[in-house]
């Protein structure tokens, strides 16, 4: 196993200017925007890390883009240090420029050198969009990324999800993604070295069902939502 991340130029440089315009246009199906689904992900993580006494005060946003979840990592996770990570330089620029603070820094992955220190790492729909030959890598990147103990959740889009897949087809720089079952996600993760703690489906009723959405926590363990997120731990 190759002990580097990824290192290829992005594809996401292109979409970088656009890319919350490109992602909206694709979600508008559901009745919701980007900023709901990113609220909703780390809710669903607090609700999860407090059901393990977990607080973590260190986090990295592995993947990070252009940087929008980054305003509910510090409302709602509280975290005192975030580093997000990602290879399109063009994404980076508009994540330091918007979010970029003393507890906030945005970092090219081959500039961040992993010092196993970290308490939690956050990726979303990263996984996706890394060549198979590679994902082992970007696991083993994270793992050593993280103190003993420390936390990853993977979120992912569910390829069994219908809703999903007509989604990405309505967004250009996910029309030709490779989606990963949670399966397939679990048993890289085991073999990457991590602890798999729970995995959970969200995000099943569209905006004008919403009234049914109560219901999804009771089921977040059927393979009926739009994404799923993977909870596991480094030993």
């Amino acid at each position: 196993m190759t002990s580097h991340p990824p290192s290829n130029t992005s594809t996401f440089d292109a979409y970088a200017a656009n890319y919350d315009d490109a992602l909206a246009r694709g979600l508008s199906i559901s009745g919701e925007d980007q900023a709901y689904f990113a609220r909703k992900r780390v809710a669903w993580l607090v609700r999860c890390l407090r059901r393990l006494s977990v607080t973590p005060e260190s986090i990295m946003d592995f993947g990070c883009g252009t940087g929008s979840a980054l305003p509910f990592f510090l409302s709602m996770l509280r975290a005192t240090a975030i580093i997000g990570v990602d290879l399109s330089l063009e994404s980076l620029k508009i994540a330091q420029q918007t979010y970029g603070t003393e507890r906030a820094h945005f970092l090219h992955l081959d500039h961040y050198r992993p010092q196993q220190k970290l308490d939690l790492v956050f990726c979303n729909g990263v996984f996706h969009h890394i060549p198979l030959s590679e994902q082992a890598s970007a696991i083993d990147y994270i793992l050593r990324s993280l103190r003993s103990g420390g936390i990853f959740a993977l979120w992912e889009n569910n390829p069994w999800n219908l809703g999903t897949r007509y989604v990405m087809s309505r967004i250009p720089f996910d029309r030709d993604a490779t989606m990963l079952s949670a399966s397939k996600a679990r048993g890289l993760l085991h073999e990457g070295g991590f602890e798999i703690l729970r995995t959970d489906f969200l995000f099943i009723f569209p905006r004008v069902l919403r009234w049914f959405r109560v219901l999804e926590p009771f089921v977040s363990r059927l393979p009926l939502g739009a994404q799923y997120q993977i909870l596991c731990r480094k030993p």
